[in-house]
Order: structure tokens, then sequence, then C-alpha cells
């Protein structure tokens, strides 16, 4: 399945998409694609459901229907820093010898087409595609080797980041990734019967036309069982919360000279299989 969440921004309705490529709306099935509506019992019953019994949402998803964050009130949004060789490469730091978990704050969360804005006194805004992994069971010290029994679905993410006040600002990465808009995710949750093989997907990343990311889910230093069982030794992990898994080479601050989004550009992403986003950037507000 592909899941949704579609609607005005703060009003967002769930759904899901039919073989059409149209919404179809579930709001009377589950209040919001988010908690307990991404448990492993709740998936088991959406997948039984006949799309064309649901109603069909008017408007073409991504053109004149607005799509919200794919996963409501997420609780934690934990992300996954240089895990990809090269892209720890290309950043000039070592390969972790253990995941490098930083946060983005939940009000950074927005739709996969919506506007991303540079923040007041930026000078280093940055992109970063990365898929999502999303918990559907809770759990906290998760065996590796049944930590795929607690993920709901996957996702694409765009980690934006500002460079200077991550690195340079005194404190943790925290800072300069959670930004409010600094979270496109989306645009739709797509549960692991789709998902043939989540380590070998295709990515990419478009700045006004320009291929400056290319990679794959191949080279993910630490892969997503990994992750899930890593993140929980630290935390619980509850239905609705997001790990981004870090991104391959080609962003901004690797560019050969820097290169960043300073409003205007549009980034376009895409992960085979888990669609795609087209956001544009807005100038820092003085």
């Amino acid at each position: 399945m592909k899941l949704l969440r579609y609607g005005q921004p703060g009003a967002e309705k769930p759904g899901l998409l039919d073989a059409s490529g149209r919404v179809r709306d579930l709001s009377g099935v589950v209040p919001d694609i988010a908690g307990e509506a991404l448990s492993p019992d709740s998936l088991s019953k959406l997948a039984k459901l006949d799309p064309e019994s649901l109603p069909r949402v008017e408007g073409i998803p991504q053109q004149d229907l607005r799509l919200g964050a794919c996963v409501g009130n997420i609780g934690k949004y934990v992300c996954i820093g240089l895990n990809y060789a090269d892209h720890a490469e290309e950043a000039g730091m070592p390969i972790p010898e253990e995941p490098i978990i930083f946060n983005k704050w939940t009000s950074a969360v927005v739709g996969p087409n919506d506007d991303i804005q540079v923040p007041r006194g930026s000078v280093k805004t940055d992109w970063e595609i990365e898929l999502g992994v999303v918990i559907g069971a809770p759990g906290t010290y998760i065996d590796e080797a049944d930590a795929m029994n607690h993920v709901a679905g996957f996702c694409v993410i765009n980690d934006v980041s500002e460079r200077d006040f991550q690195l340079n600002r005194a404190g943790t990465w925290d800072k300069g990734k959670g930004c409010d808009t600094f979270g496109p995710t989306g645009p739709w949750l797509v549960t692991q019967d789709e998902i043939t093989d989540i380590n070998n997907l295709d990515m990419w990343l478009d700045v006004d036309g320009e291929r400056m990311q290319t990679g794959s889910t191949a080279t993910l230093v630490f892969k997503v069982p990994h992750l899930v069982s890593y993140c929980s030794q630290f935390m619980s992990l509850q239905p609705g919360d997001v790990i981004s898994t870090g991104t391959p080479p080609g962003v901004g601050m690797g560019q050969k000279p820097p290169r960043y989004l300073h409003g205007g550009e549009i980034v376009t992403l895409g992960i085979a299989g888990l669609g795609e986003q087209k956001s544009l950037v807005r100038p820092a507000i003085t």
C-alpha cells in the first residue's frame, strides 16, 4: 500500500493511493496515518480493503491536490549522520564506527511539495535526499533479527540542513537540522510488501534540473535492521516515529566550490518505488 495524508496544512485527512494513481479517503477507517493506525494489525486490516469501495478524492495528488507529510503527529524524527561511505569522504570525515544519531525537530516537518524556507541569517542551506523508515510496532532493545517486524514502511525525506548552524554555531548538529520546513516527508508511506529489496533502491536529487545527488541504498554503511535495533538501545521506538537513514554524496557542502540554497531554486528528488518530491526554496525573511 501507499498511504498518504491530503488536504490543507493542519487539516490533512488519511488516504491511500489506488492503482490508477488517485487518492481514496480513509477517514471512515482510521483517524490519521499516525500512531496506532501504523501498527501491524491496523496495516493488515487496511491491506484487506478494496480501494474501489472507498470514496475517491477529487484532484490529482501533487498537482491540484496537496499532500501533507505521509506520517501525522510524528513523535520522534531521528536522523543518522554519515551513513554513506562516499558522503563521509566528501565531508572529509571518517566512516563512523557506529551510527551517529541526531534529531530533527518535528516542527520542521512539511509536505513533499511544500516550500522550503531559508532561515534568517542562513548562509549555507543545503539539501540531502534520504530514505525514511517509519516505525509501526513499539519496542526497546529490539533484536536486529526482529527489527523489520517493527517497521510500518518507508518514505522519501529531504533532510534540509543549514551547515553553518550545524557545524559552526556551537553545540550539536541539531541546531542546523530542525529549522521550520527542513523536513519534507513523503509523498507516501510505502508498506514493506511493495518493496522487493530495501537495500537496492536508486535515489537522486536535482537542483533547478541539474543532477546533484545520485546514489543507492545499496551503499548504506549501517542497514535498516541495524539502525532500528541500534536506535532502540537509546530510546523506545513508538508507532509513527521516523528514522532518516543518511544521504549519499552530492550535497551542496561537498561541491567544489560549495553550492547552497538561497531562494528561488526548485529542488526535486526521489527514490525508486517511494515517489518524488518537488519544493520551491524561498529566500530568508530579513
